[in-house]
């Protein structure tokens, strides 16, 4: 109830009115059932122009800090919000914590929802599309739900009449839904997860234009390449190899009473979120 009363009544003629938005290939989303809407990550207004402009209720996954309430009113404030307008927690921490803190946004798709989600993990610092972590393709995967590629253009913050910041005609343009239910049962294949992210982001850059940028975001807003020279790392699309073969398991030899088990492979940051390299 509060997700339409507060679009209905507040953020959807808000912002049309102030910002005149127009979106392109709204066919593409699924009338019902789950799937989710992978976007490029350009302004910190993007989620809420791309949930005024659509018809179905959004789902955006939000680490779970937020929903506690417990850093004075402020906080209890945007707890309520998140939870009125039923939105989901999402466990950052990685590892295999972030394999289990994804459960709600899976039981979202699972129970017909539709989802959102911003593979960078982090608004782009120049307006390129830089690598996508791989979340998104565990909870496609996961869930078997398809992935819809969205392209988020001019949704920039610019100087409007006195110096007052506004958004100037943003557009959405919504791409075909992307279909990688051949590969479930292989999201513990790092491999498998990296190849379905980049075919992800490959979309999305096709869609909107942006130049591409092989590192994270994080890396370049806040890590070791802030501020320097991205060349060596750009490329004309994401990926470009074909989907790796299937893994063959190959029968271990019987253990001896003394021989210590080795350790397992670590497990793949299940939103990517935390990925930091």
């Amino acid at each position: 109830m509060w997700y339409k009363l507060f679009k209905v009544g507040l953020f959807g003629p808000g912002v049309r009115a102030l910002w005149h938005p127009w979106v392109v290939g709204e066919e593409n989303i699924p009338t019902h059932g789950g799937a989710i809407l992978a976007c490029n990550h350009i302004e910190l207004l993007d989620p809420v122009i791309l949930a005024a402009m659509i018809g179905r209720q959004l789902t955006y996954p939000a680490k779970k800090e937020l929903f506690q309430a417990n850093k004075g009113l402020g906080s209890k404030v945007v707890a309520w919000f998140l939870k009125a307008v039923d939105q989901v927690p999402l466990d950052r921490s990685g590892g295999r914590r972030s394999v289990e803190g994804i459960r709600p946004v899976i039981d979202r798709l699972m129970e017909g929802g539709l989802v959102g989600i911003f593979p960078e993990g982090t608004r782009s610092a120049d307006g390129e599309l830089y690598k996508g972590k791989t979340g998104v393709a565990r909870m496609a995967l996961m869930a078997d739900a398809p992935v819809i590629p969205v392209a988020l253009v001019g949704t920039e913050l610019v100087k409007g009449r006195f110096g007052i910041p506004k958004v100037d005609r943003p557009g959405i343009i919504i791409g075909r839904p992307l279909d990688f239910s051949a590969l479930r049962g292989r999201e513990e294949e790092v491999a498998v997860l990296r190849w379905v992210t980049n075919e992800v982001m490959d979309a999305i850059q096709q869609l909107g234009g942006q130049a591409y940028v092989d590192v994270y975001g994080f890396r370049v807003k806040y890590g070791n390449l802030k501020g320097k020279d991205l060349t060596p790392w750009q490329r004309p699309r994401p990926g470009g190899v074909p989907v790796p073969p299937p893994v063959v398991s190959v029968p271990e030899p019987a253990a001896s009473a003394t021989a210590p088990e080795p350790d397992g492979p670590e497990l793949a940051d299940a939103t990517g979120t935390s990925e930091q390299s």
